[in-house]
């Protein structure tokens, strides 16, 4: 990179003894500004240090003196140096009265722009975002010479502080042949902007520091014109335009909007939740770090979008090394079939539900039995709560140990509401230790279809009668009857070629085109419902085969709907 600091130009105006240590310290080529306040001794900033430059504090002829040797204070108290990037800022007593300076170096850096050189040259607007001093505006300077001359466009800097092209009528020539616009008063930043684009037809404009919502407008209204906006704001995140009002519509704006019980149960969030109101103004957003660190949103909508669902984005992380090589890696989540098996008991490190979050974490092992046997309980206080009326009644023994039966470890099963033959098809097919009977006094636990204890109170009353409990299916499919099954004799997950093929029993003659739906259903659940977070429609089949699809999505705890009209009527697949 080449460096231009005109550094002597600003030390002229500083008082002598101010001026001579800089000249002679071995690290003034990093001098960031020299600080004058009224009874206190000169400071020097570097970056990462400050160094007192004299033992004789500021008086106010000090001050006065540099001020006589700079050009007319404008309205924001800043004034700076003809032909120079260097800029001069003013504190001021209640009477006006300067009593204090701030003289920052500007410093013109050739070849910052490789870094994002990609992304200028493809026309999208770009917002550059950054603590103060971490160098956005040498950026944007940067930015406006290459548009300029190296990519032959027309140019327009709205340049309110005189900060990117110097102070004077003559602007730097840092800035190549783009053309600078002088704002009178920072108040009128706004208008500055519209008659730029209406009187001098330019392909881009460049704006240092976004601040106020009249702006903020403007630039949308610009944007919408097709002309490339390249800009910065302060501020370290997008997320930090997020919660800015003022700033927000440069990201699209952000509106509270209320979801209805389906979508709100789909998503998994509250049912008033916030979204973005409108496209963004800048397509691509940069968040300087540091020189050398740069984290690229190459979409802002979609990564705003993602912030607002409390998931996390993965941009691009761009740095340069000392050969001016720039890399750029980008950082994705890692899912792993042993997430996918326990994603219904993941958490985040923020104790969220790794739904709301996005990712999937494993937890340790001791921690997941812990945390699954603390969600076994929760669902059997919930079960018990369903058939509250039936009083004291013993659950199935965790050891699977029987009163009666000639078999020990086999569990007798009384069915009520439910379909005996779906009932013998899974056991048969799973090879569990399961046997059903017709007699309740014979059964070591009675399986009901919820609706039916819900609605028939001579089941509970015998089973009451006889102390057996009363276990509940919700709908009565091959899923579900699995599901409950599986939490009566503590299984393992039942695996997904394990389901479909039982599917495949349940339904009678098995088909190329079954086989066909159920892989193709799993596939989309487990490589893009379940990691990615997005709905997926699967190819159109027959009421037979949507059946089987849906029965498949309910074992993941996920929603499918069906649409479309005969022939083309298909499954979508929402993720949790």
């Amino acid at each position: 990179m080449q460096i231009i600091d005109d550094l002597d130009r600003l030390l002229e105006i500083l008082p002598e003894d101010v001026r001579l240590p800089i000249q002679q310290h071995p690290q003034r080529e990093e001098l960031v500004e020299v600080v004058m306040d009224l009874g206190r001794r000169p400071e020097a900033r570097f970056a990462g240090k400050a160094e007192y430059l004299s033992e004789r504090v500021i008086e106010r002829q000090d001050i006065e003196e540099c001020i006589q040797r700079l050009g007319t204070f404008s309205g924001d108290n800043r004034a700076g140096i003809e032909r120079t990037l260097h800029r001069i800022s003013a504190m001021r007593n209640r009477s006006g009265e300067a009593i204090g300076l701030t003289c920052r170096v500007g410093r013109a850096i050739f070849g910052t722009v490789q870094m994002i050189r990609d992304l200028v040259e493809t026309g999208s607007s770009i917002l550059m975002l950054g603590r103060p001093g971490v160098g956005k505006t040498t950026a944007l300077r940067e930015i406006a010479r290459v548009l300029a001359d190296e990519l032959e466009k027309r140019v327009v800097i709205v340049d309110t502080s005189n900060e990117i092209a110097g102070d004077g009528d003559i602007p730097h020539p840092a800035i190549g042949r783009a053309r600078r616009m002088q704002v009178t008063r920072p108040e009128l930043q706004h208008q500055v902007m519209i008659e730029a684009v209406e009187n001098h037809m330019p392909e881009v404009i460049v704006i240092d520091e976004i601040g106020t919502e009249l702006e903020a407008l403007a630039a949308r209204t610009i944007a919408e014109r097709g002309v490339q906006l390249v800009g910065t704001a302060h501020g370290n995140y997008l997320e930090n335009l997020i919660k800015n009002p003022t700033l927000s519509d440069l990201i699209g704006g952000i509106q509270s909007v209320t979801l209805g019980d389906d979508e709100a149960k789909r998503r998994g969030s509250q049912k008033t939740v916030l979204e973005r109101k409108a496209p963004p103004t800048f397509q691509v957003a940069v968040e300087m770090a540091s020189r050398e660190r740069w984290i690229v949103h190459e979409n802002v909508a979609e990564t705003v979008d993602l912030l607002l669902r409390q998931r996390q984005p993965q941009p691009q992380i761009r740095t340069l090394d000392e050969n001016g090589e720039v890399s750029i890696i980008r950082e994705l989540p890692q899912v792993s079939k042993n997430d996918l098996s326990t994603s219904s008991y993941a958490t985040t490190s923020s104790g969220s539900q790794w739904r709301a979050s996005g990712k999937m974490q494993p937890l340790p092992v001791a921690d997941e039995q812990q945390h699954y046997q603390e969600q076994q309980r929760y669902f059997e206080q919930l079960l018990n709560a369903s058939t509250s009326t039936m009083g004291d009644v013993e659950p199935y023994p965790a050891n699977g140990e029987m009163d009666n039966g000639e078999d020990e470890g086999t569990l007798y099963l009384y069915p009520y509401g439910i379909s005996r033959h779906k009932l013998e098809q899974v056991v048969q097919a799973l090879q569990w230790p399961v046997r059903l009977t017709k007699e309740i006094n014979e059964a070591d636990a009675i399986l009901a279809l919820r609706s039916q204890v819900k609605n028939h109170s001579k089941i509970k009353q015998v089973a009451k009668t006889h102390h057996v409990p009363i276990h509940t299916v919700k709908e009565d499919t091959v899923p579900k009857i699995t599901q409950t099954l599986q939490r009566l004799l503590q299984m393992d997950d039942v695996s997904s070629p394990e389901l479909a093929n039982l599917l495949l029993n349940t339904h009678g003659k098995n088909s190329e085109d079954e086989i066909e739906a159920l892989e193709e259903a799993r596939l989309a659940v487990e490589q893009i419902v379940i990691p990615q977070g997005q709905p997926v429609e699967l190819l159109p089949r027959c009421s037979k085969i949507r059946k089987m699809q849906h029965e498949l999505v309910e074992h993941y705890r996920l929603k499918s709907i069906s649409f479309g009209d005969e022939p083309n009527r298909r499954l979508r697949i929402f993720p949790a």
